[in-house]
């Protein structure tokens, strides 16, 4: 049975591939921002809107790391 307009249609782990460094790069870069923010004294919004993004990133990499083990 082939795929519509016959095309290859590519795997599930094809398409997020990318997912995983994106998301470790983007954490990687919100702890550094984080880190930077807190030390400037930017404010609070700044800071915990960095905590937020570091936050949301370590639960869907472990969310993703549970579902493909």
């Amino acid at each position: 049975m082939g795929s519509p307009g016959g095309r290859a249609v590519p795997s599930v782990g094809a398409m997020t591939s990318w997912l995983r460094p994106a998301l470790w790069l983007l954490l990687i870069l919100s702890v550094a921002a984080n880190a930077v923010a807190s030390s400037l004294d930017v404010g609070v919004v700044v800071g915990l809107g960095f905590g937020l993004v570091t936050l949301a990133c370590a639960v869907v990499l472990a969310a993703h790391h549970y579902r493909h083990r």
